[in-house]
């Protein structure tokens, strides 16, 4: 059942916050500017990929897979430690990113959607509804799993500073050199890359599964966004984590899972079942309950 509050466009609610996002726009400018003057460097580019790869994790691995669909366990140390690694990748705090998240899964595609292309286009799927008043903050009754722990509210609550202090590690231990390239570049990938599963991934692409919105599968995305890119798999069914169903389809967020489980980091990986694989479509399953929203895991437990 669809909620009776849909959303309509709201002047001021939906109006972009042009000064507060200057930073934003600013190290985009900071990438293009920065490569202008120090030259193409192809060790630069070798640097911007390390950074863009491993804060991806963060947002793949730890934001998206653990944070918003909690499908694996881990203990707390390591739940901190993927948290700090999503705000490294300069996209707000986990609280923010998986309350959002999971509010798009509740209603993908449908006019409740905060970032649907089939509703509002692709420009505002990709970028504009983060930086309008409406998402400025999120509502985390739908976190109450995660809110729980203080150290993920200390994330959230000074993700800016950790940010500044991220960046300004990267320039102080290389140079402005590694800022433009470790940083500032690098981030503008990776802000785009992760964008392109809001938007691109809701029109481009291939459907294996019949599903209530428009998410299709990409294998160029998969590698971009290290297996995000089977969308289309993710929301047949959400909770896996291994978004590539079959050994074909690459998904370097799972191999990682998959060694930290062989370690001992996380463990309970759900991966999808094969007769919920093979079928070509999973009832319930393309959007969370209107009624009960989303079910809520087992605390985090401590490593043994």
């Amino acid at each position: 059942m669809q909620s009776s509050k849909v959303p309509t466009y709201d002047r001021e609610l939906d109006r972009v916050r042009w000064l507060e996002n200057l930073p934003f726009w600013g190290v985009h400018v900071a990438a293009i500017v920065g490569v202008a003057m120090l030259g193409f460097s192809w060790s630069g580019l070798g640097l911007a990929l390390i950074f863009y790869y491993a804060r991806m994790f963060g947002i793949t691995g730890g934001y998206h897979r653990y944070f918003s669909h909690r499908a694996y366990k881990t203990s707390r140390p390591v739940q901190f430690l993927l948290g700090l690694l999503g705000v490294f990748a300069t996209q707000k705090g986990p609280l923010w990113w998986a309350s959002h998240h999971r509010r798009h899964h509740k209603y993908s595609d449908q006019p409740e959607d905060i970032h649907s292309p089939r509703q509002r286009g692709f420009l505002w799927s990709h970028m504009l509804w983060i930086l309008v008043k409406r998402h400025k903050t999120a509502d985390f009754s739908n976190i109450k799993d995660l809110t729980q722990y203080p150290e993920l509210r200390f994330l959230d609550k000074y993700e800016n500073l950790i940010v500044i202090a991220f960046a300004t590690a990267i320039g102080v231990i290389g140079g402005a050199w590694a800022l433009v390239w470790g940083y500032f570049v690098s981030t503008t990938l990776l802000w785009h890359g992760t964008f392109f599963i809001n938007s691109l991934a809701h029109i481009w692409g291939r459907r294996r599964y019949q599903t209530t919105d428009d998410s299709k599968n990409s294998f160029l995305l998969a590698i971009v966004c290290m297996g995000e890119g089977w969308h289309n798999n993710h929301h047949y069914y959400q909770r896996s984590a291994n978004q590539g169903f079959f050994w074909w389809e690459i998904d370097l967020s799972y191999y990682i899972i998959r060694a930290m489980a062989a370690v001992g980091l996380v463990w309970d990986v759900h991966v999808v079942p094969r007769h919920v694989r093979a079928k070509s479509v999973a009832p319930g399953r393309a959007r969370l309950s209107d009624d009960a929203g989303p079910v809520t895991p087992e605390p985090v437990q401590e490593a043994a």
